[in-house]
Parts: structure tokens; sequence; C-alpha cells
């Protein structure tokens, strides 16, 4: 499966259920003096791409995916001893390219150490986010592959309220992958399944459960 592409309407494209509005013709400066002036407002988020700028109010079951997949990364970290950074939704913007985001969650893992001591991350000098995390439960959302293929983001995971992909950058372009790539022992599958059983499980439930998964696999693994 590649990577989702959508239309997009003449002019402004709205998504009812996500709170999403997309508008064309955007210059650079009014998407820096937005992010500006909305800066203490970590509800809203923005992605803009060549003049294309998105505006979503995320609503609660998307943060609740969102920090729940977020919380897996955490936890297995945890488990395996690997050294993690959670950017949340940081915003990241290159001006040389003209575009920018703010990722629902993302996170440093192999490049933790490079950045370990930065409060800030320049992407023209710095490593983008090694694992971006994207849940889209509505259609009508901007594309945001091109972007972070621009970037150079090596791994997005996108939840759609049903599976969990994968998808690694490969030759410029995403390519679903059943494994994950900074974290080799998740895979799509596995992912998927466990945020089905969150529908079931209560919240800590799910974090002991898939902890005690973590575990039993590292022991096989060690056989």
């Amino acid at each position: 499966m590649s990577p989702p592409t959508r239309a997009i309407g003449e002019h402004v494209s709205h998504a009812q259920t996500e709170q999403r509005v997309i508008v064309r013709f955007v210059s650079w400066t009014t998407y820096e003096h937005l992010l500006a002036d909305l800066s203490n407002q970590s509800s809203t988020r923005f992605t803009y791409d060549r003049g294309m700028l998105e505006i979503m109010c995320p609503l609660p079951e998307h943060e609740e995916w969102n920090r729940t997949i977020a919380l897996l990364v955490e936890v297995l970290a945890e488990e395996m001893r690997i050294d993690v950074r959670n950017f949340g939704s940081t915003t990241f913007r290159r001006a040389d390219l003209a575009c920018g985001f703010d990722p629902d969650s993302c996170f440093y893992i192999q490049h933790e150490a490079n950045i370990s001591r930065k409060s800030t991350v320049d992407l023209t000098v710095d490593s983008p986010p090694d694992l971006v995390i994207e849940v889209d439960i509505t259609s009508g959302s901007l594309d945001k592959f091109p972007i972070y293929a621009q970037v150079g983001v090596p791994e997005v995971w996108c939840y759609d309220g049903q599976r969990l992909h994968i998808y690694v950058l490969t030759a410029e372009r995403y390519v679903e992958s059943e494994t994950s790539l900074a974290l080799p022992l998740l895979t799509g599958p596995r992912l998927s399944d466990t945020l089905a059983q969150s529908k079931a499980l209560k919240h800590t439930a799910l974090l002991r459960s898939f902890r005690t998964w973590v575990r039993q696999e590292r022991r096989r693994q060690r056989r």
C-alpha cells in the first residue's frame, strides 16, 4: 500500500469531524505570522507545503490515539533500554523548501545523541525526527508524505482508526514496511492488534499487556 493521496477542493476544504481547514495561496510570511500568533495554542497544528496551508484542531479521539501510540514507543524504549527523545508536536520548518509541519508525535531514536542537549532543532543543520506518528481517522487531510520526504524523515507511522501502517523512506518515496526501521521489534500488525485491544482494555491494563509482550519477545529472541 502506497502512502495515501487525497483530492483537495479548489480553494478551501473542510473535514467536519476532524476540524480541518485547507487553504491555498498562503505566503510563507503569513504562515510564520500564524505560528507566532498562535504559539501558545498547542491544540492548533499547521502543515505548510509551498503555499498550501492546513490548520487542524484535533478532537479528543484523535489525541487519545496519538498519546497511546506514543506511550507504546516509550514503554518499548524503556524495556529495551533505548534512549529516545519525544518532541511531541513540535513545529519543524524549512524556509528554503517552503514547507513546515506539526506532527502528532515524533521521536528521535537513532539520532537521539545528536540532539540530546538541544532545546530547539534547526532542520537546515540538524537531523529530522527518526519517527513521525500521524493519526488520520477522517478523509480530507493534506498529504504530508511529500513534506516528510523532502526533509528526510526516515519512518512514518499512520493510524487510521483501524490499522497502523509503517512507511519507510526509500529512494525519496515512502514504501509500506511490516517492520519498524527504528524499533525492529515492532510490526504494523502487532501495533494494530495492540491498538484494537485498547478498545476493550483500560489504559493501564493495555500498557501492562504491551509491556508483558515486549518482555516475552525479548526472552524469545535471546534463546
